[in-house]
């Protein structure tokens, strides 16, 4: 691969865990001790940072330099976990199949916090009952 593709992918890669992490140019060139304007061409992929800032870099995001430095574009559809976790992959296949489940968080998201949390205590009370539990709040 040519100087001009690894400086490209850099660039990608800084942009999306810039992106990811909600960080400005100027918070990663305080954090890296950097001018704005040489940081500006990693970003644009005009240039290649040295190891030592690739690997400060690395540090501060939390991850790997590979992960600064390979194109992640090649990889398998299914080596990419489209969930997070089992538990959520779960819950969302259950929203998918099941119509009142799905009604039931459209509706959540538009209540306000508290009167939110009121539903859920009924919905807990309602199915503490059905298990024959005493009528006590949960």
């Amino acid at each position: 691969m040519s100087n001009l593709g690894n400086k490209e992918i850099m660039a990608k890669n800084i942009r999306y865990y810039m992106d990811k992490y909600d960080k400005t140019r100027q918070e990663m060139c305080d954090a890296l001790g950097v001018k704005y304007t040489t940081f500006t061409d990693w970003v644009k992929g005009n240039s290649y940072p040295r190891i030592d800032k690739i690997e400060l870099m690395a540090n501060y995001f939390g991850i790997s330099k590979a992960d600064l430095v390979e194109d992640h574009n090649d990889m398998q559809q299914s080596e990419m976990p489209y969930y997070l976790n089992d538990e959520t992959r779960q819950i969302a296949q259950e929203a998918f199949e099941n119509p009142e489940l799905r009604t039931l968080f459209h509706v959540a998201r538009d209540i306000p916090p508290e009167r939110l949390k009121a539903h859920i205590e009924f919905m807990k009370s309602l199915k503490a009952q059905e298990k024959g539990a005493p009528d006590e709040p949960c």
